[in-house]
């Protein structure tokens, strides 16, 4: 059972929850005579202490964050070192990591991946990092073993970066949050809501950490109800698991929408922080005798059932019997979510896949940071031992999370076990995730124990006439599916879970291979440059008005930053801005780049001294209707920037890649109209890229090739944003619309204004 409380609660002694409309009980409970305040138990939750410590503002309504490490993958730090050097960084003040988990695969695009992890490895050097190389471990896996520790505050540009379980308050965003931090700025962002999620019970037999978290994404997703807000886990559940149990249902967290979580510490945080090597990262963290917490989702362990994510979405849950009692009916509603997906240019169905009442799928993957943590391998081992996957369609792969956990999986034997079953056995990769690896065949349907399971996340091309789909499972049900030969089955029907041998972690591997660098950077040494790294095209600062024209409309109830920016293929030329940026919206809206580009050319002549209208006409009649409105009689065009523009009703739900946003800016983009951001960290992107982060109530009348004049911005920047006057430039006519902006720091507003984050250091450096 997953209950979400209505309003803000109570939490005492850490075992009574209250609601806020019963609060005199809790002075019955604690003994007390005066009142609960409410505004003082805000400051009982283990969230407050953590940011508490890592604020500089003084203020914590209005916080400015220092993190205690940083981290990034191979399809991001390339740019975010890029960035950082062109706004003046000399060294890395945090420890800063370097895992190569994501291009990992070297096998496309020539020299590309290899050359940015040579960057990579030159800049931990040059800097002062810590290099991870390929296949040794993903990127959270790593930081979980080496530098995760209670009371901590990390900052990744992951959207998974998620290490709460091991008292760390981590957060993953854009590559500009980062390079704020390399250059000693600060992290900055109004004090979030803090959600108790109370767990109570234990898990069944073969219920694992897949099932727990999908059963929570399922319940508050589409509510919204911990977006923006940290997830703090509490109650007498949490010691029902293990920390490598906890850990992944932590790393799900992110797809709810939250901002972070924490989890209460206990004994088995200290032994698994000792097994690394780290006891003394170690300290108790529970909430004070009371807690106030802005909302409270109830989760009874003992009545979680082995769950399914169905495409194409985390949160699109159901139990896997509900599932299997009710096939047709709901794989036909997804058999219309995937006509919507594909557009047309692909077919993709699933009633097909039903076998004598059973589903019928082709693939399972265990992989990542999720998927490929010891402890499930180890009980997928044990289902399959002496069994197997059979000589069909179906086929499972599976990835450990790491060279230290591979190994110890080996000397147990395990692998052996997984081999014979006919599973292939792989390095530690997160392509699964993201549609680099294993991609299943046309029209398949793949089980994983990953993170995600948006459209195309898992490889396919619609565009290519390919469509195949990801399923969301744990680890125990897929093996139990295995070895039915891919008929999905849910891990309760078998009995052989829980016998879990002690894991046993050797470092030796990361003593010898990866580059321990902090605070021995030379900054004498070159970075080393493949020709595919591009340094950032540069970009104009906001004129006092600007034009709008309107390059793609997306009318999705959500739209996902790998529709905004594909996965997958792309990733090698992540280090190359026009290069990827000619894959924006390509799954999602073929013709937006040269659309974009377009518009991208006419502010290019208008910068350089030429004449806009010569390339499009029709914008000297847009000029002649904004001329037409009361104030704007002497508007000229040569002194107002032109830029693209895509509205979105939900745009950025997923991963924290900051390409989502640059790449439209490289070509032509100069903002986002929307009803909501999905997520702060799509939103920071869009600020950090320039771009203006707009937003409006009523529904979008303008249509693509439109234009929206939007006069006196950089007034309206310096304002509370609430009423930004714009205009629709359409048909001959100009209508009048209401765009708003939400609040944004005083940096913000600078960075935007500048053009881009670059531009603003490298003013702030010239000053």
């Amino acid at each position: 059972m997953v209950k979400l409380h209505d309003g803000g609660v109570y939490l005492v002694h850490g075992t009574e929850i209250v609601p806020e409309t019963e609060a005199e009980r809790v002075k019955t409970l604690t003994g007390k005579v005066l009142p609960v305040d409410k505004e003082e138990a805000k400051k009982g939750t283990i969230a407050y202490s953590i940011i508490k410590a890592h604020n500089e503002s003084g203020n914590m309504e209005h916080l400015k964050l220092r993190f205690d490490a940083m981290a990034s993958h191979d399809i991001t730090f390339v740019g975010i070192i890029q960035t950082a050097k062109a706004s003046g960084m000399e060294k890395f003040p945090v420890p800063y990591v370097l895992t190569n988990c994501h291009n990992s695969l070297c096998a496309v695009g020539g020299t590309i991946n290899e050359d940015d992890h040579m960057f990579g490895l030159s800049a931990a050097k040059k800097y002062g990092g810590i290099y991870v190389p390929p296949h040794i471990a993903v990127i959270h896996q790593y930081m979980r073993e080496m530098h995760a520790g209670c009371g901590r505050m990390i900052l990744g540009s992951d959207s998974h970066t998620r290490y709460g379980a091991l008292g760390t308050m981590a957060i993953g965003e854009g590559g500009g949050e980062l390079v704020k931090q390399l250059l000693c700025d600060t992290y900055d962002v109004a004090y979030p809501g803090v959600v108790a999620i109370y767990l109570t019970g234990e898990p069944a037999p073969g219920v694992g950490p897949q099932d727990i978290a999908l059963a929570i994404i399922g319940a508050v997703f589409k509510k919204g109800y911990v977006k923006n807000k940290v997830m703090e886990f509490v109650g007498p559940g949490v010691s029902s698991m293990d920390t490598d149990f906890r850990n992944g249902v932590d790393v799900m967290t992110t797809e709810t929408t939250c901002l972070s979580s924490i989890w209460r510490t206990d004994e088995n945080t200290k032994a698994f922080l000792a097994l690394h090597g780290r006891e003394e990262d170690y300290q108790e963290l529970n909430p004070d005798e009371v807690a106030y917490y802005d909302g409270c989702v109830y989760v009874d362990l003992s009545t979680i059932k082995p769950m399914i994510a169905l495409p194409f979405h985390p949160s699109n849950t159901y139990e896997i019997d509900e599932l299997n009692a009710n096939l047709g009916d709901i794989l036909r509603e997804v058999e219309k979510e995937a006509a919507r997906v594909a557009d047309g240019r692909a077919s993709f169905t699933l009633t097909d896949k039903i076998v004598n009442g059973r589903l019928q799928v082709q693939q399972g993957i265990i992989a990542g940071c999720a998927g490929g943590n010891y402890t499930n391998v180890i009980e997928a081992a044990h289902m399959l031992k002496g069994r197997s996957c059979g000589t069909g369609e179906f086929s499972l792969a599976v990835y450990p999370s790491s060279q230290p956990v591979f190994i110890d999986l080996t000397r147990k034997g395990v692998i052996a076990d997984l081999m014979e079953a006919g599973a292939i056995i792989r390095t530690a990769f997160c392509g699964p995730c993201f549609g680099a690896g294993d991609t299943p065949c046309n029209n398949g349907l793949s089980i994983r124990h990953t993170t995600r399971n948006f459209p195309n996340r898992e490889g396919s091309k619609p565009g290519n006439g390919q469509m195949s789909a990801a399923a969301l499972m744990d680890a125990r049900s897929i093996a139990a599916t295995a070895a039915n030969g891919g008929l999905l089955t849910a891990a309760t029907e078998y009995d052989c879970w829980g016998d879990i041998p002690q894991y046993h972690f050797d470092p030796t591997v990361y003593n010898n291979r990866v580059y321990q660098g902090f605070k021995k950077g030379n900054a004498e040494s070159s970075l080393v440059y493949g020709p595919n790294i591009k340094d950032w095209p540069e970009l104009g600062e906001l004129t006092d008005n600007i034009v709008l024209k309107v390059c793609s409309k997306i009318l999705d109830e959500v739209t996902t930053t790998d529709e905004l920016i594909p996965s997958g293929e792309t990733s090698s030329y992540r280090s190359n801005p026009l290069g990827l940026a000619e894959f924006t919206l390509s799954r999602r809206d073929p013709e937006y780049v040269g659309r974009s580009k377009e518009v991208a050319a006419l502010e290019k002549a208008r910068k350089t001294g030429g004449n806009p209208a010569a390339a499009d006409p029709e914008l000297e009649k847009v000029f002649e209707v904004i001329r037409t409105i009361p104030g704007q009689e002497s508007v000229e065009m040569m002194a107002t920037e032109i830029g693209s523009m895509i509205y979105a009703v939900k745009p950025g739900d997923g991963s924290a890649r900051e390409q989502a946003a640059s790449c439209q800016r490289v070509i032509g983009g100069l903002a986002n109209i929307t009803k909501e951001y999905a997520t702060k960290r799509y939103r920071s992107n869009v600020m950090n890229w320039g771009m203006l982060p707009f937003q409006m109530a009523e529904d979008a009348e303008f249509e693509v090739g439109d234009y929206i004049y939007v006069p006196g911005i950089r007034d309206a920047l310096a304002g509370d944003l609430k009423e930004i006057k714009a205009y629709a430039i359409c048909k001959g006519a100009a209508k009048e619309l209401h765009l708003y902006i939400a609040d944004m720091t005083p940096e913000e507003r600078e960075i935007v204004k500048a053009g881009c984050l670059i531009n603003y250091n490298r003013n702030r450096k010239s000053k």
